[in-house]
């Protein structure tokens, strides 16, 4: 019933496979061209540096920044007096922020009403308030002074507001140290 018509051969109906190496082929084709085209994409993603667009957090200033030390040690020799800071510039460059304005409740330079109890209490006494912290003080008055500049920064404010304290002097034990 349903005639081919004239003019149609059977060879026009056939695909580009024609014979089965040519199968093969293509099978074959069909799985490697794939998994190599994975493989290079892979190499290109994971390998090389490539920094994020608009990032520069990888370069190596950026990375050395990070890596940076966040403090270090001074060692200081205690029996060097001539690098020790007096009563009133451990006052100036640590204390004045409160002790002048008398913020935070800090007793004011001078101010005699106010040290006349804490002076009464003693050089001691004051000084361990300095040195531990006291009210909203912080540990040393928040500063990076050895305890004889502390020392001497308290006798200074105390001075200035009646007292009669001595200069603490450095003690024997590093003054006798060998160098």
């Amino acid at each position: 019933m349903s005639a081919t018509p004239e003019g149609h051969h059977a060879e026009n109906h056939e695909g580009p496979i024609r014979t089965p190496k040519q199968l093969i082929a293509t099978v074959v084709a069909s799985f490697v061209v794939p998994i190599v085209l994975i493989i290079l994409l892979v190499n290109y993603v994971a390998f090389g540096s490539k920094p994020g667009a608009g990032s520069e957090g990888l370069t190596g200033e950026a990375v050395a920044r990070r890596l940076q030390k966040v403090g270090s040690v001074e060692i200081r020799d205690a029996s060097d007096t001539a690098s020790l800071k007096s009563g009133q510039q451990v006052f100036e460059a640590q204390c004045t922020a409160c002790h002048t304005s008398g913020a935070a409740g800090a007793p004011k330079v001078g101010d005699e009403a106010a040290w006349g109890p804490r002076i009464k209490t003693g050089y001691d006494a004051l000084l361990t308030s300095v040195l531990k912290g006291k009210g909203n003080m912080g540990a040393q008055g928040g500063g990076d002074f050895s305890d004889v500049e502390i020392g001497r920064a308290v006798v200074y404010l105390a001075n200035k507001a009646g007292g009669k304290f001595d200069e603490p002097k450095v003690p024997a034990a590093a003054a006798s140290a060998p160098n």
